[in-house]
This record gives C-alpha cells, sequence and structure tokens, in this order.
C-alpha cells in the first residue's frame, strides 16, 4: 500500500520525539497503583476502544491493580479455542496482518516500495538468517485493543533467545509506509524454536510506549526501555518444551509480531493477507514439510 499524504509528517514527527524517554515514563504510569488514576485510566481506556471484558478471565476491568496489569490480561480459558490439527498453524496473536508471503532471498516485505533483511531482523546472526532465505514470512500488528499476549503457532522447543537493541517508532501501518526498515531498526526480541514445522523465528518487535517486551521464561527483558547497543544474548528457557498455543510472552501497549519459517515447510492460507484479521488459535496454515 502506498504512502498517504499525512505519513511523512506522521513519521518526521517520530524521528524528533525523544521516543525512549517517552516510553520509560509510560512505563512507570502505567504501572501505576493509586487507585483513583488507573480506574481513570482504565475507564477512559474502555470508551475509547471496543474491548471485550467477558473474555477476560477477570471481566472487571477495576480490579486489576494497574492499567499493565489489565492490558495484559489473561482471557477466559474458552475464549479462544486452539484449532487442533497435528499439521495446522495457527496465529499466535490477536491482530491485523500488516505483510505475509515469500522471502525473497533475504528480503522481506515491509509496505510498497519498503523493505528489510532476515540478518538485519535477526541482529545480524548470519547462521539464522541462512535458515530462512527463501522462506514464508507472516507480520501481525497488535493494535492498542487488541489481546497482548503471544502464543506458540505451532509446538516446538526454545532454542535461543536475543534482545536486540534499536529505536522505538510506531509500528503502525502509516510508519510502515514511510520509515525504511521499521521492524529491523526497532528494539526486539528474537526467539527461535525447533518445531513440528522445523525452525521457527519469532520476532516481537517493540514500539513507541511500548514499555517492556517479556517471555515466559526470561520475565520482563527490557525494563525500563533505554536506549542499548549490543545484543544481548538470554541464555534461559533453553530446551524448553512448548505446546502449540502454549503463551510465550506479552507486550505493553501495541506492537508487532514477525513469525519466519524455513522454505518448503509451511503453506500459509490464503485469507492470510494484508489487512486480514485474525484471533489467537484460529488455524492460518498447514506444515507441508
Amino acid at each position: 500500500m502506498a504512502a498517504h499524504p499525512g505519513d511523512r509528517g506522521f513519521a518526521l514527527l517520530q524521528y524528533a520525539l525523544p521516543k525512549h524517554l517517552l516510553s520509560r515514563f509510560i512505563y512507570h504510569f502505567m504501572r501505576a497503583r493509586v487507585r483513583w488514576l488507573k480506574n481513570v485510566t482504565i475507564s477512559g481506556f474502555l470508551r475509547s476502544y471496543p474491548i471485550n471484558m467477558q473474555e477476560a478471565a477477570e471481566s472487571n476491568p477495576l480490579a486489576y491493580p494497574s492499567f499493565n496489569a489489565f492490558f495484559t490480561r489473561a482471557l477466559a480459558d474458552d475464549a479462544r479455542p486452539v484449532d487442533s490439527r497435528n499439521d495446522g498453524i495457527i496465529s499466535p496473536v490477536d491482530g491485523t496482518v500488516s505483510q505475509c508471503g515469500a522471502i525473497e532471498g533475504d528480503a522481506i516485505i515491509q509496505a510498497k516500495g519498503q523493505q528489510y533483511s532476515v540478518l538485519e531482523l535477526l541482529g545480524g546472526d548470519s547462521r539464522a538468517a541462512a535458515r530462512y532465505r527463501g522462506g514464508q514470512f507472516a507480520c501481525i500488528y497488535l493494535a492498542p485493543y487488541n489481546y497482548h499476549r503471544m502464543h506458540m503457532p505451532v509446538a516446538g522447543k526454545v532454542l535461543q533467545t536475543h534482545y536486540v537493541p534499536g529505536d522505538l517508532f510506531s509500528v503502525n501501518a502509516a510508519t510502515a509506509r514511510t520509515v525504511p526498515r521499521l521492524f529491523s531498526r526497532n528494539e526486539r526480541v528474537v526467539c527461535e524454536f525447533i518445531t513440528t514445522a522445523g525452525h521457527h523465528a519469532f520476532v516481537m518487535v517493540g514500539a513507541l510506549f511500548v514499555g517492556s517486551i517479556e517471555t515466559v521464561w526470561n520475565g520482563e527483558i527490557n525494563p525500563p526501555p533505554r536506549p542499548r547497543r549490543a545484543v544481548r544474548s538470554l541464555p534461559a528457557g533453553v530446551g524448553l518444551d512448548l505446546a502449540k498455543g502454549a503463551e510465550i510472552g506479552r507486550f505493553n501497549m501495541g506492537s508487532t509480531v514477525v513469525m519466519l519459517f524455513e522454505p518448503g515447510k509451511v503453506r500459509f492460507d490464503t485469507m492470510l493477507a494484508p489487512g486480514a484479521t485474525v484471533r489467537m488459535g484460529q488455524h492460518i496454515g498447514t506444515i507441508t514439510g
């Protein structure tokens, strides 16, 4: 999709903003346990966004001790049935598909006229990047109103986890259309698994106001966010077995996940196309190799 007239102005504003400083402020604000403050914030959020609290394990929004606890709330056990087909791939999140399809060599489509490389996305890990050349990818955007926990798209075992430092641009469609290499320049956590569909990379991309990214096996990886210069390996969790649909992590505020699969291993359903809305547990593809 081509850039809209207002996209460039929105992107230029973000270049000028102190994004890490703002995100640190939001990190602390969203965890405030002052009752009246968190209640006003939660109530305002519910007025602004279409959120079905009947899906939540705790349906009373004001029962949460902080806005962040409300935002990263668990769902009721039956709210997201996980497709049970043995060869099936499920959506790991609730969200909207930004792009998906074939990885052209090392290049992943970000938007019309915009690409980024697998090598950059994975933080310069050339051995891992080589596995996904010519494979398949899917990029899914989580809006502020979406459920913000992430789950395994297929059953697998943790191979490695890396924190990759970077910027904190917004990851919405307007920014994706205008900021070059957006998903490979933002702060992110890269998880790699060996799965029933071969090697699988799951990238949790940070964004403006995303106060932290956490995994089940590491806890919070970057609290509070601030500029960092080095890729960091996180050894916790290596060898951990995870079933399809098992929770693997969560975001604060809206963000994006990018999934990579090896060549010849998966086929995405035709419904998985830019602009499609998906829900965690929904069948989105088939293991073919």
